[in-house]
């Protein structure tokens, strides 16, 4: 009876323990939360963990910038005294040397300007003349007034700043703080290397308020990526991309490390996730295919995509990485209320360390980019600054001077409660800015649009643009189909042909045979392109039909014009000048089109690129109309091709019983309502490209050849009807003829393809 007594007195208590844990959690309540001039939004009401956010007018700050819902029901930090929106801002500028600033006041606001003169004797460097942005960072770029006759150039002093040293040779050191309640972002200590160059990048002062604009991101982080994945670009002209910098046939390791904290909701996550897999997009259009390791961490460290697959003969494609995110829940990750920092790089660590011990020699020679977003302090676990020590000594290998180039760690904080802790993780010795503080998650989202521009990648073969969208309004148009060309053939008798044609190379139009007729002159064929914004006439040298075309070959079996092997290739008396506005489209079964499907390897054949691109009983396709409207179509293939073809027997004077002798092996199938209505090929669309996009490039596997009836009547976009059939040219039953005319065997005075067997 005393147990049992006992165990009831303790099951009671221990009832009323939890049961008191519940009703001690309160809701707060909107008591002096308000703010003067501002607004304030709520993540989830007065419930607890609910996050305020406050709202000023652009151009000014809120002191406190958020609060949270306690579970006693109180916000921290607490609503006290009077509460409003204050305007921004910039760091002192007058700390400038060796000239004067005007006006010289003893605060500067939003949109005051400041003018910069240097004494006699002096040079200006920097920005003449600056202005007080709404982010609380000054326009431009820090003025110098210098003689600059030491090895290194003078480093400046950045608004708000104060320096030590001014002496710039070799192995000089100068060093900066920042005045009152300003905090450094960046390195505090700088060295003039002998390449007159200084270790690191040029540090900032912040306000708590201060962060950094998505385009300013966008720019430098840009800039910074693209100097991690590339060495240098090569002749625009070549059907080349940049090359990634690593040695011994090492790898390009990328780690992507996310906050997923208490304070991190659904919704915000999932945006975490798009903006993770808009970068990956953003890298694959270098001519490289990184290995990703992808976590998130809160109390514990969840691994979404793991880097050691790509170590143990599992390699995940760059369709696999992009589905491994779009799969995975957020309530798959540990529910845990923690920062833990420290654990993901300790984790990042631990898959570097598997790496080493699997290949030595390749990791060495690889290069590792660590990217990492969090909004806040690591607040448990071990200190983040020893693993990441750690990770450094570990990459440099007590070589840090020549290999410190093979580890990058970028940290990007989404307000965080102290940014200068983001200095202690970064790898802030190295070129280009390592610490980015932007002002709240949506902006995280924004970034990477146009980060790696794809102008600048011009010789990326089916690289293409998209439509931007800002707030639901369409705010850019981009260059979408850079390779199509217009195509005028003026025959000797009758009326002129209008066809369609894609940049293959930068001297070479592919398009229909059947565009052509006997007696032709490359005098009589123009050629227009997008170049340089504009469109411009190209002239012609000659025209190639496939040796094989022969419009009249069956006209006696009740054929009346036969297409088979309708294929031609246009070459031009010089280049198109290769830029974002005029590209070549990427042809299959080239080492070209091999890197835009992102297969690599030696042993990667064109049978592979059949595999990926014409596997699927339905494959997703596109044409274009000569005024540039998109057409989708599903490309018949396996035993839905079979009834495809069987309605050519339809086409107008077409005798023939047997659709196999109409429609030979060398055709691709579109159109009819299964298993969706198709648009049709109108007349202008002849020798146009059939096409599939993959990961922002543009493969063709077709050229558009013939239809069963031409049902469009003057109109670019139309539906087909259940017998309405269109027939393509498939590229890869045409390889021998374009290999012999664009193949790297040639010895002529133009880019040639690199074609793979």
């Amino acid at each position: 009876m005393a147990l049992n007594s006992l165990c009831t007195l303790l099951a009671l208590i221990t009832g009323a323990s939890i049961l008191s844990g519940v009703l001690s959690q309160k809701n707060c309540t909107d008591t002096g939360l308000s703010i003067k001039n501002g607004t304030y939004s709520l993540s989830n009401g007065f419930e607890t963990n609910s996050v305020l956010t406050y709202i000023c007018p652009y151009g000014y700050y809120a002191p406190v910038q958020s609060r949270r819902c306690l579970a006693s029901g109180k916000w921290r930090p607490l609503p006290k005294g009077r509460f409003e929106c204050k305007v921004v801002k910039c760091p002192d500028p007058l700390v400038f040397e060796n000239g004067e600033v005007t006006p010289a006041q003893g605060r500067y606001y939003f949109n005051d300007t400041t003018t910069y003169r240097c004494f006699s004797n002096y040079e200006l460097y920097g920005s003449a003349t600056r202005t007080c942005k709404a982010n609380g960072k000054w326009s431009g770029s820090t003025p110098i007034c210098s003689h600059n006759t030491d090895h290194c150039p003078d480093p400046g002093i950045p608004a708000g700043s104060r320096r030590t040293g001014h002496i710039f040779n070799i192995g000089e050191k100068v060093t900066y703080r920042c005045e009152g309640s300003l905090k450094l972002i960046g390195p505090r200590e700088r060295t003039c290397k002998e390449s007159g160059l200084w270790t690191g990048h040029e540090p900032e002062c912040q306000f708590d308020y201060t962060y950094d604009t998505p385009e300013e991101v966008s720019e430098v982080f840009g800039s910074a990526i693209k100097n991690s994945l590339t060495t240098a670009e090569l002749d625009p002209n070549e059907q080349e991309g940049k090359k990634i910098r690593l040695d011994k046939g090492g790898n390009l390791n990328i780690f992507i490390a996310l906050d997923a904290s208490d304070s991190i909701e659904e919704e915000q996550f999932k945006k975490f996730i798009e903006t993770v897999k808009k970068l990956i997009d953003k890298i694959s259009y270098y001519e490289v295919t990184p290995n990703y390791g992808i976590l998130i961490f809160a109390t514990k460290v969840t691994t979404i995509v793991d880097i050691k697959n790509y170590y143990t003969g599992n390699p995940k494609s760059l369709a696999d990485v992009m589905k491994d995110l779009d799969d995975f829940k957020f309530g798959e990750k540990e529910n845990d209320s923690g920062t833990n920092i420290g654990a993901a790089f300790v984790t990042i660590l631990e898959d570097m360390s598997f790496i080493k011990t699997r290949n030595e020699e390749q990791f060495m020679g690889s290069s590792n980019i660590i990217i990492m977003f969090t909004d806040g302090e690591s607040n448990m676990g071990v200190d983040p600054k020893r693993p990441v020590n750690q990770i450094k000594h570990f990459v440099y290998a007590n070589n840090k001077e020549e290999r410190q180039k093979y580890l990058d760690i970028y940290m990007f904080g989404v307000g965080p409660d102290d940014r200068e802790l983001l200095n202690e993780y970064a790898t802030l010795d190295n070129e280009g800015k390592h610490v980015f503080v932007l002002k709240d998650l949506d902006e995280l989202h924004e970034i990477f649009d146009e980060m790696i521009d794809e102008s600048t990648s011009v010789g990326l073969c089916g690289l293409h643009k998209d439509y931007n969208y800002n707030d639901g309004r369409e705010s850019t148009l981009r260059q979408q189909q850079p390779w199509l060309a217009k195509i005028t053939i003026n025959h000797a008798e009758g009326l002129p042909s209008k066809c369609l044609g894609s940049l293959v190379t930068p001297r070479f139009i592919l398009t229909a045979a059947h565009c052509f007729k006997f007696g032709d002159t490359s005098q009589g064929i123009s050629v227009d392109m997008n170049e340089d914004g504009k469109f411009t006439v190209l002239k012609v040298e000659s025209y190639i039909p496939h040796p094989n075309y022969d419009s009249s070959a069956k006209k006696d079996a009740g054929i009346p014009e036969f297409f088979d092997y309708d294929v031609a290739l246009i070459k031009l008396k010089k280049d198109v000048r290769i830029s974002v506005d005029a590209r070549p489209i990427c042809l299959p079964c080239t080492e070209e089109a091999s890197s835009a499907l992102k297969l690599s390897g030696s042993n990667v054949k064109c049978k592979d690129h059949e595999k990926v691109l014409l596997n699927n009983e339905y494959e997703d396709a596109n044409i274009m109309s000569p005024n540039r409207d998109k057409k989708s179509l599903k490309i018949k293939l396996g035993a839905s091709r079979d009834a495809c073809i069987e309605d050519a027997k339809r086409a107008k004077d077409m005798t023939a019983q047997n659709a196999k002798d109409i429609v030979t092996d060398n055709f691709l199938c579109t159109g009819g309502i299964e298993p969706v209505t198709d648009h049709v090929a109108c007349k202008g669309d002849s020798g146009g490209a059939l096409f599939k996009e993959r990961y922002y490039r543009t493969v063709q596997v077709g050229i558009v050849s013939w239809g069963v009836e031409d049902i469009c009547k003057d109109k670019a976009l139309v539906l087909s009807r259940e017998h309405t059939r269109d027939f393509h040219i498939n590229l890869f039953k045409v390889q021998p003829f374009l290999k012999k005319h664009l193949g790297n065997h040639t010895q002529e005075d133009y880019a040639p393809l690199n074609f793979i067997d």
